[in-house]
């Protein structure tokens, strides 16, 4: 893989030239983006997947949807249905996307969940269909320059920081280092608890910040229940046979969770995003027909189970969160509220 990664080194090249044009046409207007007079904050990444989006997102939410009237907006990745959609009830997460339903899923009528591949009408119809609406948050629009985000916030995973990383092909870097410029906030994810501030101090070294970026640290946190038609803790899965289904772009750290439990299981692994056929549901179901114990679950992750809820039986999750490293909450709480009251002042 890393041979062939390298010997692509030649289309990578051709790749960042045409991404770089495309975002000097922007910066100096010669391309025309979209500003809005309430908040936009957009949420993304130089990197293609794994870098826990979903997660900030949904802090974003906790934070803001208590004060104001928040939408998030997002493109509803490999999704049938085409155009502007307000996510409900109604729709599965083939119609609207996975992380757009488990936004829908979990906040319900606390804000609007709608997607649009094309961001500036997406932005447009929700403030049209609600004209109190205070805040809209923008899923993966880190790239999309055609809207001008009053807030950029650019994550990078730390074990693969954009820092060390190199454009695709030949890395995973939808567009080159320097678009880490456009960010007002970089946020390392995926940190491990113990992180030290030594390699804090490292890390922000590395990826160089402008002097008007503020960086912040985040740990993934699992919580200590699932969830499916019913919930139970985490404990009670010691001494289970489990069988365990992803479809994530990074899926190390859950399975390292579950093996520091010393939660025994069969892993069925599949690609990002993955619409689950008649065929990976059977394989599924002979895998945990395999399992002879009485005492035998499906575990996913809290994205997979909106697409597998209705396919699989006795399947759980288990809800992930964003933490923020020692103080650094109380100060990215403050830029972001900040900001917003800024916009509405």
């Amino acid at each position: 893989m890393k041979v062939i990664r390298f010997l692509l080194f030649p289309i990578a090249i051709i790749y960042d030239i045409v991404t770089s044009i495309r975002n000097i046409l922007f910066d100096k207007n010669i391309y025309k983006n979209e500003s809005f007079f309430i908040p936009v904050i957009a949420v993304g990444n130089l990197s293609v997947g794994g870098t826990g989006k979903s997660p900030q997102i949904e802090y974003l939410i906790r934070l803001l949807s208590k004060n104001y009237k928040l939408a998030t907006l997002s493109r509803g990745y490999k999704r049938k249905e085409r155009g502007f959609q307000v996510v409900s009830s109604k729709h599965s997460a083939e119609d609207v996307g996975d992380e757009p339903l488990q936004f829908y899923k979990k906040f319900k009528d606390e804000i609007t969940v709608a997607v649009d591949a094309n961001r500036v009408n997406g932005i447009k119809q929700l403030i049209e269909r609600n004209n109190k609406l205070e805040v809209i948050l923008l899923d993966d629009a880190f790239q999309h320059r055609k809207v001008k985000a009053s807030l950029y916030v650019l994550l990078t995973k730390y074990k693969d920081l954009f820092a060390d990383d190199f454009i695709l092909p030949t890395g995973n870097l939808r567009e080159s280092r320097r678009g880490a410029k456009r960010a007002n906030i970089i946020v390392i994810t995926k940190c491990p608890d113990s992180l030290s501030d030594k390699e804090q101090k490292d890390i922000i070294k590395k990826i160089n910040p402008e002097s008007t970026q503020e960086v912040f640290f985040t740990s993934i946190s699992y919580d200590d229940r699932l969830y499916g038609n019913k919930s139970m803790p985490i404990k009670e899965l010691i001494g289970k046979e489990i069988v365990v289904v992803t479809g994530i772009a990074k899926p190390a750290p859950f399975l390292q969770f579950l093996k520091d439990k010393k939660i025994k299981v069969k892993y069925l692994k599949f690609p990002d995003h993955h619409q689950f056929t008649k065929g990976d549901i059977e394989k599924i179901r002979l895998t945990y027909d395999s399992i002879k114990s009485s005492k035998k679950l499906i575990l996913t992750t809290e994205k997979d189970f909106v697409r597998l809820e209705s396919k699989v039986d006795n399947l759980f999750y288990l809800p992930i969160e964003s933490s923020f490293l020692k103080d650094d909450k109380q100060k990215f709480d403050s830029l972001i509220e900040t900001h917003v009251k800024a916009m509405h002042s």
